[in-house]
């Protein structure tokens, strides 16, 4: 049935479960007749009939008769299945143990803030009971008195949050390689007739990108019996060809601060081994054009752009640029990425190490916010562009005496003149005012230029009569009808 679809229903079949639909004719249809013999699903039948009535119309009632001599390959191999027993109705630990021999070539990932103490449910498939897209899978089990205890008398990391705790994971069912935790479409996970959380999605800042959901354990804890009942967990899934297989751990649950306690005392690089690397790198080659002469290295940190307190990086990694192993681990706690903040590459705890050699420099400069590692393993502060131009400007900048502002010389006014001459003058003209305080000459701005002409022209006769008349004339206004103060000139 399979040998004679088209191209195009191959691509749709193998589609619609999750495979890939690149390549020739010939392997299109081995890759089908594969999924037919060994995944059997009411979905995968559903496909294929589907597909055999839309490209032979008159020949649907064949599928039928045809239906009995597939079923017996499929249930050889359901049979087989570690996910159901022997009569095919219990798909995830239906029955009151768990079945014995659970999907064990899956191997989820190891996590640093969570250490696996005992194995409750192995890895185990869901799989659909009908053809819904959503799924009900069931699955229970029981602690024994001393597991129960263990979580019962664990230390609490917050009110209500033990550090012993029984989560739930789940994972693609794939036999190559360690899987993450990846949740299925529309998950929902009941504990006794009670729903749990499940982490919700992030919003996403960027226009037109989806929100992402942290797929991380779940803790299903607060909503066990802590004792040798029996616990029963459904969990509600989508079913959209995807496989997944979920299981179920006793852990103890770290936190930062707890793994960075372990990062300090066993993974330290000491200062001598990071010179090396530093001469590693900048070793001549005599193959390249370009010689690099110095590394500059910033004590920024990337992350939060302060200045860095403990400096760490990773391994493999290579760059000499380091990050902050604080906030590194308080952000993976938070949203566990575990990405260099550098290069973007990965940056696993296991391959973590704190930079011996710049966390002596930073206890040697304060103000300092680059260096330059060169290439004998040493290093130089760089200063910054805007110190540099200051420094540059007070060792040009010529020397200049003091001035006192307060002098009429310093001002471009002349000298302030004598008693004698001062008197003289208000003998003559008493056109300037007497002498101020401080010595300055006081002069009447009131009075403005043709009246100050007048009276610097006026002939000898207006001085004999000033002289001689017992009282002396009145100042004479200027172009305003009021008087205006005497201003000291210094």
């Amino acid at each position: 049935m399979v040998k004679s679809f088209r191209v195009s229903d191959l691509q749709t079949l193998l589609a619609s479960m999750g495979r890939s639909k690149s390549g020739l004719k010939q392997d299109l249809v081995g890759r089908a007749l594969r999924l037919v013999q060994t995944e059997y699903s009411p979905e995968l039948l559903k496909n294929v009939r589907q597909l055999y009535e839309s490209r032979f119309p008159k020949a649907a009632g064949w599928l039928p008769a045809r239906r009995p001599d597939v079923v017996p390959v499929t249930q050889s191999t359901r049979s087989a299945s570690p996910a159901t027993n022997g009569h095919g109705t219990d798909y995830l630990n239906g029955v009151p143990k768990p079945s014995p021999t659970p999907v064990s070539e899956v191997k989820l990932i190891s996590l640093p803030f969570y250490q696996t103490l005992e194995t409750l449910v192995p890895p185990t498939e869901l799989i659909a009971q009908n053809c819904e897209k959503l799924q009900d899978s069931p699955c229970t089990f029981e602690l024994t008195p001393s597991q129960a205890e263990l979580i019962r008398n664990s230390s609490e990391l917050r009110p209500g949050t033990k550090s012993v705790q029984v989560v739930l994971r789940i994972c693609y069912t794939d036999p190559v390689g360690v899987q993450e935790d990846q949740y299925p479409p529309n998950i929902a996970v009941k504990v006794n007739q009670s729903y749990c959380h499940v982490p919700g999605y992030y919003p996403s800042n960027k226009p037109g990108v989806e929100p992402r959901r942290p797929c991380r354990p779940v803790n299903i804890t607060p909503w066990l019996h802590l004792s040798t009942a029996t616990n029963r967990i459904t969990v509600t899934w989508g079913n959209f060809g995807k496989r997944y297989c979920v299981a179920v751990y006793i852990v103890r649950v770290f936190t930062s601060a707890d793994l960075f306690n372990k990062l300090k005392h066993c993974s330290v690089e000491s200062p001598e081994r990071c010179r090396e690397r530093i001469q590693d790198k900048l070793r001549f080659d005599p193959e390249s054009e370009i010689a690099t002469t110095g590394l500059r290295v910033s004590l920024i940190c990337p992350l939060v752009k302060m200045r860095l307190n403990v400096p760490c990086r990773v391994l493999t990694c290579a760059h000499l640029q380091c990050f902050d192993a604080v906030f590194f681990l308080q952000m993976n706690e938070k949203k566990p990425t575990w990405t260099c903040p550098v290069c973007d590459s990965p940056a696993p705890f296991d391959l973590l190490t704190i930079d011996g050699l710049l966390s002596e420099i930073l206890k040697e400069t304060e103000d300092v916010e680059e260096i330059e590692y060169l290439t004998d393993g040493s290093w130089r502060p760089i200063r910054d562009e805007k110190e540099k131009e200051r420094e540059r400007e007070r060792s040009n900048t010529p020397e200049y005496h003091m001035l006192d502002m307060c002098s009429a010389e310093m001002n471009g006014h002349s000298p302030a003149p004598s008693s004698t001459s001062q008197t003289g003058k208000l003998g003559l003209g008493g056109s300037t005012a007497p002498t101020g305080a401080g010595g300055g000459v006081v002069v009447d701005l009131t009075l403005d230029s043709s009246s100050e002409e007048e009276e610097g022209g006026g002939t000898a006769e207006d001085s004999e009569d000033t002289d001689d008349s017992p009282e002396r004339r009145p100042p004479k206004r200027g172009r305003y009808d009021y008087d205006k103060d005497l201003v000291t000139a210094y």
